[in-house]
């Protein structure tokens, strides 16, 4: 790894070995990566005797609940009382796939107050030094392949099973949106690890891309017929979405997974967006190809940041004057968007 020391590994292996309880938080809206790193951690933790709880805090998709990991997993905003005492009852508390504090949402003020052993383990760029111990590795695909990295400098891939093997898999899967971006000689070569454990590749991609509900097909398709902008001249689209959208199609979490991506599938178009308006602010999502800078483009405009296809964001901006934003913001970059390379 080129960014940790050996000496963080001996200080996290030595941690995770004297704790009896472990709290595993991802970040707020957490997706397949998220999700997934944290119950292949926990379960890996919970082989090896640990008491173990992944505390999000707010609910995750519906089509990543299929998981087999038996650890349990405590809602913060569904059980106030039980997942503060998992997070500060715990002698470790582990975060993965967020580089700040902030991205953990509502459970932020209760991360900076544990005075006990944090770790951070993560795949995003420009960390902050929030933990005890970090290993922040941004050439990886996603968290989920670096814990199974991590996993062996510590001397704990004895403790991998079907469970946790499974939702590592799941997690780098969804973050490399079916092998599709991002991937590395590693990427195969940690996945090929896991397929030794008997985890059945088909049933997950089952589960990951063929489990959704009739509404969310409905919304996708209202999405491409009426809510895509496509901007030729600037190789780029964005789809946008208000809370009345939203509301018409019965939203669940995690229904607009993935919706970012479908104007990159246009021909020529190399940078693609989704707006969906909040209750304080608008959520911005970005995608590109090629080697247009999709996490410089949010952190320059939109308060946000990523990795170079991927990245996301919010404007506190109304729901209509942030997509005016984004659209004055386009010929700014038409240069380096003709430019773009895929």
């Amino acid at each position: 790894m080129k960014n940790t020391e050996l000496q963080t590994f001996s200080s996290i292996k030595n941690a995770l070995e004297t704790a009896s309880r472990v709290c595993i938080v991802p970040h707020e809206n957490p997706d397949g990566d998220a999700i997934g790193s944290a119950l292949g951690l926990g379960q890996v933790l919970k082989n090896q005797g640990k008491e173990v709880a992944v505390v999000p805090v707010n609910e995750y998709p519906e089509f990543l609940k299929w998981f087999s990991a038996d650890v349990p997993v405590l809602i913060y905003e569904k059980d106030k009382k039980a997942a503060k005492a998992a997070l500060f009852d715990a002698d470790v508390l582990v975060c993965v796939d967020f580089n700040e504090e902030k991205r953990a949402g509502h459970l932020q003020k209760m991360i900076h107050k544990y005075d006990k052993t944090k770790i951070l383990i993560d795949h995003h760029p420009y960390p902050t030094q929030f933990c005890d111990h970090t290993v922040s590795e941004t050439q990886y695909s996603s968290t989920a392949e670096l814990v199974v990295d991590v996993l062996a400098q510590t001397e704990m891939s004895s403790y991998i099973d079907t469970k946790a093997a499974e939702a590592l898999y799941t997690g780098i899967l969804t973050d490399t949106g079916g092998f599709s971006h991002n991937t590395s000689k590693n990427t195969f070569r940690v996945v090929s690890e896991l397929l030794e454990y008997g985890i059945d590749t088909d049933k997950i991609q089952s589960a990951v891309f063929h489990n959704f509900s009739a509404d969310r097909m409905k919304l996708l398709g209202y999405c491409l017929n009426q809510k895509m902008v496509v901007f030729p001249e600037y190789r780029a689209a964005y789809i946008s979405l208000t809370k009345a959208d939203l509301e018409q199609f019965n939203f669940k979490p995690g229904d607009t997974e993935g919706f970012v991506n479908y104007p990159l599938s246009i021909n020529n178009i190399v940078f693609s967006a989704l707006f969906i308006e909040k209750e304080e602010y608008v959520k911005a999502s970005f995608r590109s190809i090629g080697n247009f800078p999709a996490n410089a483009f949010s952190h320059d405009n939109f308060n946000g940041g990523g990795h170079l296809n991927a990245a996301g964001g919010e404007s506190e901006l109304n729901f209509e004057e942030t997509i005016q934003k984004f659209t004055q913001l386009l010929p700014q970059y038409k240069h380096q968007l003709l430019d773009t390379e895929i």
